[in-house]
């Protein structure tokens, strides 16, 4: 019995995921996604959040209802706002862009094919918390599926001529690699560790900079366990580095 208060509490919560999601699709049913799509076109800005808002509230559902918001053509009319100078909007578009992201590899790719990398990685230096947060997790949503997004975010780390974006791009890719060591391979083999270690290692670099390659590093290679990768780090890491290469050859 000692349970049962928490079984009712379960309970009280999966009623109430299946009564949004009962209301999501009525939404849908009653072809109101084309509209929202078109609010988020709209100048005014407050329509253009609360049609994201609810965008996101019926994409979080389930993968039918995300598909149903990709099929209106929702994705590259928020990709288009990222950059929006409205905190309150840009809060929305990514929390829309993240519950699309979410459910599947397919969806995910959508989301990534809309070309928000690597302007999305600026976001994570917002000034409001919430934006930071949404980014985060869109990034993450995208990252747990499938590493489609590495090959953009090495570029990123050898193009882009500001730190910032570096550091959120040696963020993004420590947080990829620290999932599966099928996810750490597909990092390694994009021949990022060698560019982590460059970016930590470069005196010109930020210190933001340093502190996120190191620790994306970190990341990737305690879940690395495909060796060649490893390789050019054992001739050219500092001991703080090289004893996380090392860790891996002995395992």
């Amino acid at each position: 019995m000692e349970n049962l208060p928490s079984r009712r509490v379960m309970g009280k919560e999966q009623l109430k995921l299946q009564e949004e999601g009962n209301l999501s699709q009525a939404v849908v049913d009653a072809g109101a996604v084309p509209l929202l799509v078109l609010c988020i076109q709209e100048p005014e800005v407050p329509l253009k959040r609360i049609a994201a808002s609810a965008l996101s509230d019926i994409a979080k559902q389930s993968p039918e209802l995300a598909q149903t918001v990709v099929d209106a053509g929702s994705v590259a009319h928020l990709a288009q706002m990222i950059l929006n100078p409205d905190a309150k909007l840009k809060r929305q578009v990514f929390s829309a862009l993240g519950q699309i992201a979410k459910h599947s590899v397919d969806l995910a790719e959508m989301v990534v094919e809309a070309e928000i990398f690597p302007a999305v990685l600026t976001c994570l230096k917002d000034p409001d918390e919430f934006v930071k947060k949404n980014v985060a997790t869109l990034i993450r949503e995208i990252a747990k599926h499938t590493p489609e997004g590495v090959p953009q975010l090495a570029i990123c780390l050898s193009e882009e001529p500001e730190d910032h974006i570096k550091a959120a791009s040696a963020w993004a890719l420590g947080q990829i690699g620290r999932h599966t060591p099928e996810h750490a391979r597909a990092v390694a083999v994009a021949n990022v560790l060698p560019k982590l270690l460059a970016l930590y290692m470069q005196t010109g670099s930020s210190e933001d900079l340093q502190v996120k390659a190191k620790k994306a590093m970190k990341n990737i290679l305690q879940k690395c366990t495909y060796l060649p990768a490893l390789d050019p780090l054992l001739h050219d890491a500092p001991p703080n580095v090289l004893k996380h290469v090392v860790g891996q050859y002995s395992k």
